[in-house]
């Protein structure tokens, strides 16, 4: 009887700490708001002085300090942590600002992020250096890329859209104005295709002219005809449409030289204004280029094609060395970029500042994308699992680089909000020749209208 009294006992406390082991695993975001937050919370404030210690974190007090202990205690005098700022929780981790002390700096902090996250029960924790003597910790709870949720506030505006979510649980922002031109490698169903719907959808909302080169006959982009401004399916449209494009980019630099009184002689490699200097009234529309399987535009089998080749990559590096003072910006996407594509593919590459790399089959794929900008990036980006699609490092010329993933969007979510943001595409008189053909959605006898299958996932 007495056993039976202990079993129905323990009956509770197991119950709820097998409640609480499946709520961490299937429903991270519900245990870290119960139980994650407050147990780390405990933790930190109990062992925060000696935790520091042990990261040697700590520094001797002042004189003035000594002084005061040893006149109102007996106490031994203990060398001092950073003083630290409110805890602010939040749904996913919780932040904490800490002042340094004389002689230390943000990196002995980072230095020991691994050792913080261990003491403190996270599954991470990142150091930003808010200003001169000011660090902030952001501790995250439990890992935010396995199933992504975007935050509900996003700094965002023309240009500027929120496409994926950082290992640190806050949004990957892509601004064209400070990044204009990026390449974006991926092997096939990496999830390349998710981040340039994600682009796409974004960009449908703002005043933004949309031109796509999709030589995969038009089966990654064509779902976005009505909100596209242009569209090249194949090598030879795209031989027709990048001179236009080139052509609409000196006539933009002739925009400017006339409303700033630069001479009409003035090469454009001069220029240092760009359109963003123009009046509102003048400034004509921006214009973001996808190049989707950029290799395509790079193979050749014969002596004619050798030649378009040549020409389509030298409209390329001119659009990517050039564009941005004239609003026109680059997304090249591929699954390889190398030099063994041939002639002006490494000085192309050179003038795409952002990279984006997915699950790549090779390192040497991987190395292409950020081995010149940040070389411990790649084995970040090798060792990405394939049942994580969408899964990326980024990183621009800066050296900096994180982990990023990209929330599921299907195509015909993504067909149909650019279909709702058909009436947004600007009129650019250059590109109408090259605006997509798109027939009208049959409808089923019902009255619904027929959805098309996706393509591609």
């Amino acid at each position: 009887m007495t056993d039976l009294v202990t079993l129905a006992e323990l009956g509770v406390p197991l119950a709820a700490i097998g409640g609480a082991a499946y709520a961490r695993h299937a429903h991270p975001a519900a245990y870290w708001s119960t139980v994650g937050l407050p147990l780390s919370v405990a933790r930190l404030l109990a062992s925060y002085s000696s935790t520091m210690d042990a990261c040697g974190l700590t520094v001797e007090p002042s004189r003035w300090r000594a002084l005061a202990v040893r006149a109102t205690t007996r106490r031994e005098i203990r060398p001092v942590p950073p003083r630290r700022g409110v805890i602010r929780p939040n749904s996913t981790g919780l932040r904490v600002r800490l002042r340094l002390a004389p002689g230390q700096e943000p990196a002995d902090v980072a230095a020991s992020a691994e050792r913080l996250r261990h003491a403190w029960g996270v599954h991470a924790v990142y150091v930003r250096d808010v200003k001169p003597g000011v660090v902030e910790l952001r501790l995250v709870g439990y890992d935010v890329l396995r199933k992504v949720r975007m935050p509900r506030r996003v700094d965002s505006g023309l240009l500027r859209v929120a496409v994926a979510l950082r290992e640190d649980a806050t949004a990957f922002v892509r601004d064209y104005r400070a990044v204009p031109h990026e390449l974006v490698l991926g092997a096939t169903l990496s999830g390349k295709s998710m981040y340039l719907r994600h682009l796409i959808t974004s960009l449908a909302a703002q005043p933004v002219a949309l031109v796509g080169i999709d030589c995969k006959r038009g089966v990654e982009l064509a779902p976005f005809s009505l909100r596209l401004s242009a569209l090249a399916t194949d090598p030879d449209e795209a031989a027709e449409l990048l001179p236009v494009l080139v052509k609409e980019m000196e006539d933009r630099y002739d925009l400017i030289k006339a409303r700033q009184g630069i001479a009409p002689g003035t090469p454009d490699e001069e220029i240092t204004s760009d359109v963003w200097g123009l009046p509102d009234s003048e400034r004509p529309v921006p214009i973001v280029l996808f190049v989707d399987e950029v290799a395509e535009l790079f193979l050749v089998a014969t002596r004619k094609d050798e030649e378009r080749r040549d020409e389509m990559v030298t409209h390329l590096i001119r659009l990517a060395q050039l564009g941005r003072a004239a609003g026109i910006y680059l997304e090249v996407c591929g699954q390889r970029f190398g030099a063994e594509l041939g002639k002006g593919a490494t000085m192309l590459r050179a003038q795409l500042t952002g990279r984006v790399c997915h699950r790549v089959n090779d390192e040497a794929s991987a190395k292409m994308a950020l081995g010149d900008i940040a070389p411990e990036a790649v084995d970040a980006a090798c060792s990405i699992a394939p049942e994580l699609p969408g899964l990326a490092v980024v990183g621009d010329t800066s050296g900096g680089w994180s982990r990023i993933r990209t929330p599921y969007l299907s195509l015909a979510d993504a067909a149909a909000t650019c279909r709702e943001s058909a009436h947004l595409a600007p009129d650019v008189p250059a590109l109408t020749p090259f605006r997509p053909y798109v027939p009208p959605v049959p409808a089923e006898a019902s009255g619904t209208a027929t959805v098309p299958r996706p393509v591609t996932e």
